[in-house]
């Protein structure tokens, strides 16, 4: 079970740590930045239930690409779990690649506990008329048909165009191959009013030229595909998103389990030019 929770883990992070480039005046059209982040992740809360004693970690977040070429995300979320006095390591390795123009998506992600591989899971994803085609390739071979969904990167340039609209609610659905990569997520995203921190605010020490400019407070709540959003989320993710898609002082609520993602460091990397 556990596994499986750290397998949902935050792809706005997760699902896009960091996107656009540029300050307040920058336009969700343009070419987004490559860039890597790095989180440190820190236990906040476990209830009883959960038989977690204590968990730390660390989070890498990788993005390259551009919008006429793809992009390319690098993911990686490692865990170390204190349950009963035995200690379990986790790790989750993700790679995808999206393509906005032609509406395809591929990904792949293997999971492994205590060193050991526990599942891979690897397809690819074509948006259509009426939904999204997946082809689940490896062990798992087969076709799966859902519903018309937003990809990973497409979900966060919707956040902050929205943000940026001043559009504080709003439901999404989503397909980022997480779990077993054959089912959506609803998300409903709350976007609080933009905020100018005022002295030290939370990791913004390590944001460098972004410590002082303008971010909005978001949470994004994803509930499973086959319950739908009358029921309670899945797990649920709050952090502060800069317009230019970096995000920070993450919250991961997994309902039995919470944890807490510190913004370590941040790189911008080469940029692979302009579609012009």
């Amino acid at each position: 079970m556990l596994q499986r929770y750290l397998a949902k883990t935050f792809w706005v992070s997760a699902t896009g740590v960091a996107l656009l480039a540029g300050s307040a005046s920058v336009s969700v059209a343009g070419d987004l930045i490559a860039h890597r982040a790095i989180y440190d992740l820190v236990l906040k809360h476990a209830s009883d239930n959960s038989g977690i004693d204590d968990m730390y970690g660390r989070m890498v977040y990788e993005f390259t690409g551009s919008a006429c070429k793809g992009y390319n995300v690098k993911f990686r979320f490692m865990t170390a779990v204190d349950m009963g006095g035995e200690r379990r390591l986790t790790d989750q390795q993700t790679l995808t690649f999206e393509d906005l123009k032609a509406g395809k998506f591929k990904f792949e992600t293997k999971s492994f506990s205590n060193n050991q591989l526990n599942q891979d899971v690897q397809g690819e994803a074509k948006t259509g008329p009426a939904g999204i085609m997946v082809n689940l390739m490896g062990d798992q071979t087969r076709k799966v048909e859902l519903a018309k969904s937003a990809f990973p990167t497409e979900q966060m340039i919707d956040v902050i165009d929205r943000a940026q609209k001043g559009e504080h609610f709003f439901e999404t659905r989503v397909f980022d191959g997480s779990d077993t990569g054959d089912k959506s997520l609803y998300t409903t995203t709350v976007v609080g009013n933009a905020v100018t921190p005022k002295g030290v605010d939370g990791d913004s020490a390590k944001a460098g030229m972004l410590a002082d400019k303008s971010y909005w407070p978001v949470t994004v709540a994803y509930f499973d595909d086959k319950t739908g959003k009358d029921q309670l989320p899945t797990y649920r993710v709050a952090f502060k998103l800069y317009d230019n898609g970096v995000t920070r002082d993450l919250t991961m609520d997994y309902g039995d389990f919470v944890l807490t993602g510190k913004l370590s460091s941040i790189d911008f990397l080469k940029e692979e030019g302009s579609c012009s």
